[in-house]
Parts: C-alpha cells; sequence; structure tokens
C-alpha cells in the first residue's frame, strides 16, 4: 500500500516538501488520542526487545536518526511508529535556514537520499524550550531522546567550541545522550574538525557545558557521543576511538552520510553507506572493547541490515532513508524482528542453563 502511495503521491512530490507532508500527518495523528493510541498499540515495540543503555531503558535498539526531525515537533510522533528512540537536530546554537533549495534529492535506483540541507534548523534556545514542554509531562518523560549538535555555520571554526557548548549547555538538561556532529559534508569545514587536534576543544568543552548544565538541576551527566564520517580513513577511526578512549566519551556514532560519489553536492544516505558503515562499526568495536556504546547507522533498509549493525558491534541502530522509501510500519517491521532475535537467545540461553 506505501509503495503504491510513494509512486502515485510522494515520488512526484519535491522531496523536501514530501516530507514536510509527511511529517506534519505523522505529528497531527499524534495529536489525536483515541487515534495516536490505536497506531502505538499497531506498530509499538514488543517488550521483549527492550535494552538497556547508560542505565536508561529504550523500548528497543533500533531509532529514528538525525535529520528527519530537526527541531523535536514529532518526537511523540515517532515513538508512535515504533522507533525505540529519537535523535533529534543537527541543532545548531543559532538560528540558521540552511542552505538554498534545492536540497534534498531521491536517488529511486539505488533507494538512497541526496542533501544538502546545510543544518536548517530553529537554534538551540527554540529546540531547548520545546524540549522543556515535551518533558514537563509523564508521557514526555518517557520516551528516549537524543540531541545532535552542530557549529552554526557562521561561526568561525575557532570559536567552534564555545559554540558547541553553548547548544550543549541549553539542550543537555532535556536529552538522554548528546552526539557532537562533526561530519555532515554540508557546513564549509565541518568534516575538518574531526582531526583529533580540532576535535579534542570542541568535546572538551562540550562535555563541561553539558555537566554544569545537568548539575544545576541536580541531574546526572548526560552520555556525549560523536558522530563521523564514513569516508574517514582507517587510521583516523583509529585516532577518533583513541580520543574517545582518553576523553571517556559515552560513545560514537556511525556514520553520517558520505560525499564519495559522483551524483552532486551533497552527503549520499541509504544502502550505498551500508558496506563502509558496517566497516567502520567493527573497526571501532575491536578498538573500544566489550563495553563501549556504539550507534551503527547508515543503509538501514531491512531487519536483515539492523541484523548486521548489531553482529559487528553495535549497541543501537539507527535509519532515515529506509523511512522514506518503505513507509509508516519500517520501524515496527525492524524492531519485531530484532525482539524476536532477543526471545530467541534468551529461550536457548533459559535451555542451556536447565
Amino acid at each position: 500500500m506505501y509503495r503504491l502511495l510513494f509512486d502515485l503521491v510522494f515520488r512526484r512530490m519535491d522531496p523536501e516538501k514530501a516530507h514536510e507532508v509527511a511529517f506534519a500527518l505523522i505529528r497531527g495523528v499524534a495529536r489525536v488520542p483515541v487515534l495516536r493510541d490505536v497506531v502505538r498499540r499497531v506498530f509499538a515495540p514488543p517488550t521483549s526487545g527492550a535494552v538497556e543503555v547508560w542505565g536508561r531503558r529504550f523500548p528497543a535498539p533500533f531509532g529514528v536518526a538525525a535529520g528527519f526531525d530537526k527541531n523535536a515537533t514529532g518526537v511523540a510522533g515517532l515513538a508512535m511508529l515504533g522507533f525505540g528512540f529519537v535523535e533529534i537536530g543537527t541543532v545548531t546554537a543559532q538560528p540558521q535556514p540552511g542552505n538554498e533549495p534545492p536540497r534534498l534529492w531521491r536517488v529511486v535506483e539505488q533507494r538512497a537520499l541526496r542533501n544538502r540541507m546545510g543544518f536548517n534548523n530553529e537554534g538551540s534556545a527554540a529546540v531547548a524550550q520545546r524540549l522543556q514542554r515535551l518533558r514537563a509531562t509523564p508521557a514526555g518523560r518517557r520516551l528516549v531522546v537524543g540531541v545532535n549538535i552542530g557549529k552554526t555555520k557562521v561561526t568561525p571554526v575557532e570559536q567552534a567550541p564555545a559554540d558547541y557548548a553553548t547548544s550543549a549547555g541549553r539542550l543537555a538538561p532535556y536529552a538522554d545522550y548528546l552526539v557532537v556532529n562533526v561530519s555532515s559534508p554540508n557546513t564549509p569545514g565541518l568534516r575538518d574538525l574531526q582531526s583529533v587536534a580540532a576535535l579534542r576543544p570542541i568535546l572538551e568543552a562540550t562535555r563541561v557545558a553539558a555537566d554544569e548544565a545537568t548539575a544545576a538541576i541536580a541531574r546526572p551527566p548526560v552520555p556525549l557521543l560523536v558522530k563521523i564520517a564514513p569516508d574517514l580513513s582507517d587510521e583516523d577511526v583509529d585516532a577518533v576511538a583513541e580520543l574517545a578512549a582518553e576523553l571517556g566519551l559515552d560513545g560514537v556514532v556511525a556514520v553520517n552520510t558520505t560525499i564519495a560519489h559522483d551524483l552532486g553536492p551533497g552527503g549520499l544516505s541509504g544502502p550505498p553507506v551500508l558496506a563502509r558503515g558496517l566497516d567502520v562499526v567493527a573497526r571501532l568495536r575491536s578498538r573500544l572493547g566489550p563495553d563501549a556504546v556504539i550507534i551503527g547507522v547508515g543503509g538501514v533498509s531491512t531487519p536483515a541490515d539492523a541484523r548486521e549493525y548489531l553482529a559487528v558491534g553495535a549497541t543501537l541502530v539507527q535509519g532515515y532513508t529506509g523511512f522514506v522509501y518503505r513507509g509508516p510500519a519500517w520501524a515496527s517491521r525492524i524492531t519485531r524482528a530484532l525482539a524476536s532475535d532477543a526471545a530467541r537467545r534468551a529461550s536457548v540461553r533459559s535451555s542451556a542453563a536447565v
């Protein structure tokens, strides 16, 4: 049914407009109590698939990646569709419109997307107010929300640590985890911040600001992660892993979109990123050890893709592009498959213990 809707309606629309229409529909359903409850029951992740990370219960290990909900306007709606957690953003210290359209393209033959959005968002002050309202309700506090932060485009590179710190201080009180995004290809110079020399002061300033903000409300420190690109060399992946371990980061998100294509400006997401995403996650796991949290993202279209990420070492998995091509039941199909796997493993362990 969704495939027909996609081919007849969404595919004929500008991709960014189609996203806006679909996301508005999700938010609209989430605001109607009876309809919301019915949809939630249909798509809810099985309880057998829940996982605990950083002492927080995630209803499922599969969540929606940053980029879909940039301003935290539809967290409840996305959770309603079966995602175990929602990472909002990328959020910058100052509001910014992003790059000029067109800035989002479908690559239908590869079931991929190419974007050069440019961190269009309302800014960390506005997003913090929205998250504060969400967390003021019991239902909102139950949702698992990650917050992805990036550098404001007009901020000079030498002032990047302060820029990230501003966003962290505003958003940490409402986040289940924070992600420092230095890997988008659509903000000039941003990927240069993945070098250890540039990344260290950003992560240190972000950690201080986040810890001060949570301490002020008597809340434990929020987990801090860094998101890296698939286009880093293996040696640079190792260097980031060493820095993460040295600074005591709480995890790494791998990977962002790739610029290794000839389709035009912007980063490519979806199946073309899968193989490198798996390689980077496996490499990070071998460097960081068994206890580090690694969020695998890039090219997840099917339950088998999510299983591959978990098999090579991901703690959690995220997707976005597959949502566009596979529709509202996509997250539920993946979380139910992963829950079935977990139940099967538990049964095997139980039988072995008898």
